[in-house]
């Protein structure tokens, strides 16, 4: 049997093609105090899903899930699945040990999500088999929802995501993240190019060179911020129009760039910092994370002005 042809439950096709598309991960707001402000929550999910985001991921990276309660995340699905009203898919992240994962994935469906997107493992030490068996545990706990993949480790080959998704149908999608699109398409290819929808992990800045090489869909921090950016650099690569997906790009390197500067220690600063020079939201963000310094916020402050002049914003 071809990669190919392990095809997930047709229940699940129609949700592996919407996930092709600009995913859009979420902030979540904090009060000064530090408690989340669900309120500016539920405004800021509404707010992506008017400028016509089509799937919405409740914890993921950007939403600082690894410094929420369980609580705290059960919520966050609930407010996330509230605001969009239907009007889009909910994703929801789950991750940590097994058990938390699953309670998480469960809690998902009982709520109403659609599909979860499972966080790399962050146990210091992974085999192959107990990578399988961990999200084969998650996946088969909610045979109902559609699971994506977050690989962020370029250990990970196509032959271990092939060998969950037949174990696991509704395993239909991967959240590439290693930077290295060479690695992207081989993996790709040996786990099935057409059995997941495969997402360009790093956001817009490795979008144009993982979908040259089969990727169909991207996610977005960025896109909390100027959605309307996002949404022209998906409409120029489903076009195939890299030249004009390439000039939004240059406008969007600069944001990127900071947000992944020394390994992406302000990735969720650099967002939360430009939502609140926006008014939107606060800059409060939880350890181990930091509200930036002023040259850094000076920086936004000028991409602000440039996204404003041009139309973005």
């Amino acid at each position: 049997m071809t990669p190919d042809s392990l095809a997930p439950p047709h229940s699940l096709e129609g949700l592996r093609a919407r996930l092709s598309t600009a995913v859009a991960i979420p902030v979540t707001p904090f009060e000064e105090s530090g408690a989340v402000d669900w309120d500016n929550h539920a405004a800021l999910v509404a707010r992506l899903v008017g400028h016509g985001v089509e799937v919405v991921t409740a914890n993921g990276n950007t939403g600082e899930f690894y410094t929420l309660t369980a609580a705290e995340a059960r919520r966050a699905v609930e407010s996330t699945l509230r605001a969009v009203d239907g009007a889009a898919e909910v994703m929801a992240g789950v991750g940590l040990d097994i058990e938390s994962a699953v309670t998480g994935a469960r809690h998902a469906r009982e709520a109403g999500a659609g599909s979860l997107m499972v966080h790399q493992p962050v146990h210091p030490y992974r085999s192959a088999e107990g990578w399988i068996a961990y999200h084969r545990a998650i996946a088969d706990a909610v045979p109902e929802l559609g699971v994506v993949l977050y690989v962020r480790d370029p250990q990970i080959d196509g032959a271990q995501i092939r060998e969950l998704a037949a174990h696991s149908p509704n395993v239909i999608g991967v959240k590439y993240a290693v930077p290295d699109p060479v690695r992207f398409a081989c993996v790709a290819r040996d786990a099935g190019l057409h059995r997941f929808a495969w997402l360009a992990g790093l956001a817009e800045l490795s979008a144009p060179g993982y979908w040259a090489v089969g990727a169909t869909g991207f996610t977005s921090g960025l896109v909390n911020v100027v959605p309307r950016l996002s949404a022209a650099l998906l409409a120029a690569l489903r076009a195939g129009d890299f030249a004009r997906a390439m000039r939004v790009w240059e406008t969007v390197r600069p944001f990127e760039e900071l947000r992944a500067a020394d390994s992406s220690a302000d990735n969720v600063s650099v967002v939360k910092e430009a939502l609140a020079q926006l008014g939107l939201a606060g800059r409060t963000v939880r350890p181990p994370s930091r509200v930036l310094p002023d040259p850094v916020r000076t920086r936004i402050s000028e991409l602000i002005a440039r996204w404003t002049a041009e139309g973005w914003l």
